[in-house]
């Protein structure tokens, strides 16, 4: 059980570094949350095991995805493919919530591009070619 423990405390401490970079205290984020604000500290000292329904009200009061919080939880498995780095932006603590939504605006408007219907970018590439 030393592995979960481990899990709880890094969720804690991953909830406690949103919160600070947030510029939320404790109480405000538990209000935020509707979450006890001894619960919420108990959580964020790694003493208890929040359900996946607290786990989202805390994402939605830190406005990141409640994925984040389930992939640090270990209810659900990270990604391996570019959601990883959208997840990886909105969990940036050095990010203010309108840069994150900017970079990840990009990220996915730039996907979009790429990922249209095969033969649409060589099509254009001929014809903008003299």
């Amino acid at each position: 059980m030393t592995g979960d423990a481990s899990r709880w405390r890094d969720l804690g401490g991953f909830i406690r570094e949103q919160r600070a970079s947030a510029r939320l205290s404790l109480r405000r984020l538990s209000e935020l949350a509707g979450v006890s604000n001894p619960y919420l500290s108990q959580i964020e000292r790694g003493l208890r095991k929040p359900s996946a329904e607290i786990l989202q009200q805390i994402a939605r009061a830190l406005r990141i995805s409640a994925e984040t919080l389930y992939v640090q939880a270990g209810i659900l498995e990270p990604r391996l493919d570019g959601e990883d780095l959208t997840r990886q932006i909105l969990a940036d603590p050095h990010l203010s919530e309108d840069q994150k939504q900017a970079l990840v605006q990009i990220y996915l408007s730039f996907r979009r591009e790429h990922d249209g219907p095969p033969g649409d970018d060589s099509e254009g590439d001929q014809v903008a070619s003299p």
